[in-house]
């Protein structure tokens, strides 16, 4: 594999993703096959699908540009060869974890101050009830410093443990793919029963009640800083 070819590979993935993004997000708006999954009662707001349209390819394009960019420069650095399940489990297992504790004090800065509340991060909160492709639905600027954190997990697996072309697959693809689902406002039975994981409720009711519930991936850091809401 070459750097244009890995680099082809993580746009592809992400494009594929997406693509299953939009489909999920028009099963939800103009179908009740899922209805019965629902967390809020609220209807979903199918008038602001398309409105939305032009934010959704502007933040989905700047992901687009720095995962295909930045996959090409960071290849010489990667390992090439398949290394055992379990070093990638870990890499990809760390990799989440510096992660999200990045993403907790972010978010929750994103929160207690006022002014990035209001003129940044209330974007996102527009969505409520959310569906999948809300997770695109940010300020710009607050959509480009999220990805800090998954720098910041590449940075410090990287210390640890040369990190393979397959540990950016897998956590790409798993990433994205939960952040689809996270705002999908489902609570799908399968998806519920994985321990230590936040679940899809748990960021519902952080878009309800515009407080509380800041991390992303584990919920512990809620329980340890006591932001935890109540169910």
């Amino acid at each position: 594999m070459t750097a244009f070819t890995f680099s082809l590979t993580i746009v592809g993935l992400l494009l594929f993703n997406n693509l299953f993004g939009l489909l999920y997000s028009l099963v939800l708006l103009y179908t009740d096959w899922l209805k019965k999954y629902r967390i809020q009662d609220k209807k979903y707001q199918k008038g602001i699908f398309f409105k939305r349209m032009p934010l959704y390819l502007f933040n989905f394009s700047l992901l687009i540009l720095l995962a295909g960019f930045g996959s090409y420069y960071i290849f010489p650095l990667l390992e090439k060869s398949w290394s055992s399940g379990w070093v990638l489990a870990l890499q990809v297992l760390g990799i989440f974890l510096v992660e999200d504790v990045f993403f907790y004090f972010y978010h929750r800065l994103l929160h207690v101050n006022k002014f990035l509340l209001v003129k940044i991060h209330s974007i996102h909160h527009r969505a409520s009830p959310p569906f999948p492709l809300e997770y695109l639905y940010n300020h710009p600027l607050e959509w480009m410093l999220g990805f800090i954190g998954p720098v910041l997990g590449f940075v410090v697996v990287g210390l640890i443990s040369p990190i393979s072309i397959f540990t950016v697959l897998i956590f790409g693809a798993i990433r994205n793919l939960r952040e689809i689902h996270l705002h999908s406002d489902l609570n799908l039975p399968l998806l519920s029963k994985i321990p230590l994981i936040s679940k899809t409720k748990h960021h519902d009711d952080h878009h309800s009640l515009l407080d509380g519930n800041y991390s992303s991936i584990f919920v512990w850091w809620d329980k340890v800083f006591k932001t935890e809401l109540p169910d």
